[in-house]
């Protein structure tokens, strides 16, 4: 089993739902945000206010900031979680640094970094993580890589995201559709 986020970008409308969910579940301070939802650059989707993508730690399968961090903070679960050790980390930003994706972030007032840990307890309990119960349009899903019960659409790396096979990251995507012009076919 290899836990990942499916993510489809025609469903998503910008709403942020999964954003608050996370940041109100882990009741996060209010300069942190473990969730973001980006809009899609133009020359990727010719609307720019109408398609985004909800990004967050992808829980690679050889992830850098395991393997950068001085005191062990990290490790991987066998379920393909990503975990992070909130006391055992020093705040040094190795992984802050190292993270291609900009996953681990820095929290200024407890001067430690952190992450998505894919809500692993509510998992644990047979339950969704917060992101995607906060969607109300069903764009985040919770996923088994292992399972093949993906899309044969989704992808890895979409067009303008960044490319680091060798990490391996678990987010699959959808991608938006463009849109047909009325009276065309």
């Amino acid at each position: 089993m290899r836990y990942a986020f499916l993510f489809d970008s025609g469903k998503c409308i910008g709403c942020r739902g999964c954003a608050m969910a996370c940041k109100n579940y882990h009741r996060l301070i209010p300069e942190m945000t473990w969730r973001y939802v980006f809009p899609l650059a133009e020359n990727i989707y010719p609307h720019r206010e109408r398609a985004f993508y909800s990004l967050s730690c992808h829980h690679c399968a050889k992830p850098v900031c395991l393997e950068v961090c001085p005191t062990g903070a990290y490790s991987l679960r066998p379920d393909g979680i990503v975990m992070h050790n909130q006391p055992t980390c020093i705040g040094c930003q190795n992984c802050v640094r190292s993270c291609p994706y900009g996953a681990p972030r820095y929290n200024p007032v407890e001067k430690h970094a952190e992450k998505c840990s894919l809500c692993y307890e509510l998992i644990d309990a047979g339950k969704q993580p917060a992101c995607v119960t906060g969607c109300i349009t069903h764009a985040l899903a919770l996923v088994d890589l292992n399972q093949d019960d993906l899309p044969p659409e989704a992808v890895q790396f979409p067009q303008g995201y960044p490319e680091f096979p060798a990490l391996n990251p678990g987010t699959r995507f959808l991608l938006p559709k463009v849109p047909r012009l009325a009276g065309r076919k």
